[in-house]
């Protein structure tokens, strides 16, 4: 297990995994203690669905890369818009091709959803890494739209998917990028 604050500088995106399974009793462990993680109220809304299947997964690739497709259709002035030639190359996979995807998701009700699950997410990535693994928090992904396929991968009606976070064994762990001085507004004694 890696001390925490090795984990902190060296935990990183990672979009090149080895063809490699990873056991779902494996995920669950990671799940578990994502679950300790803090959110408002104590409220826990975090909910998670694992799809350890890769055909599964090319077709929420799919259907994420429409969805996203047809929005910037409907708006050309888009900040995805930078993600547009990928998004229409037919072999881009928006889960670059991970053996292993869990969404980390929530109701729509809840007004600290976003914060909460990404606090989730955070953990998750942190108690993978300490295993070995490699995670990416791949946003491009939360597009699932089509009924038939949320109830399918087990989406309740009136939730929504914060955080697709792909998972699975490195093959590639790239350079920390440089990070910036904090940037302190004030400190106040």
């Amino acid at each position: 297990m890696a001390d925490f604050f090795d984990l902190l500088k060296k935990r990183r995106s990672i979009r090149i995994f080895e063809d490699r399974s990873i056991s779902t009793d494996l995920v669950l462990e990671i799940i578990k203690d994502s679950t300790w993680a803090p959110s408002s109220g104590n409220g826990q809304p975090w909910r998670f669905i694992v799809v350890n299947n890769r055909e599964m997964i090319q077709r929420l690739s799919d259907e994420s890369k429409a969805n996203l497709l047809a929005y910037l259709d409907q708006n050309p002035k888009s900040p995805i818009r930078s993600y547009e030639a990928v998004l229409r190359n037919e072999d881009f996979n928006v889960f670059y091709n991970a053996p292993c995807l869990v969404l980390i998701a929530g109701p729509e009700a809840v007004r600290s959803l976003y914060v909460d699950c990404a606090l989730a997410a955070g953990y998750f990535m942190f108690s993978a890494a300490a295993r070995g693994l490699g995670t990416c928090w791949v946003d491009l992904g939360a597009n699932i739209r089509n009924p038939e396929t949320l109830k399918e991968i087990g989406l309740p009606e009136a939730y929504r998917i914060v955080a697709p976070l792909i998972i699975g064994y490195p093959k590639v762990i790239p350079e920390p990028p440089v990070r910036q001085a904090p940037n302190i507004l004030k400190v106040l004694e």
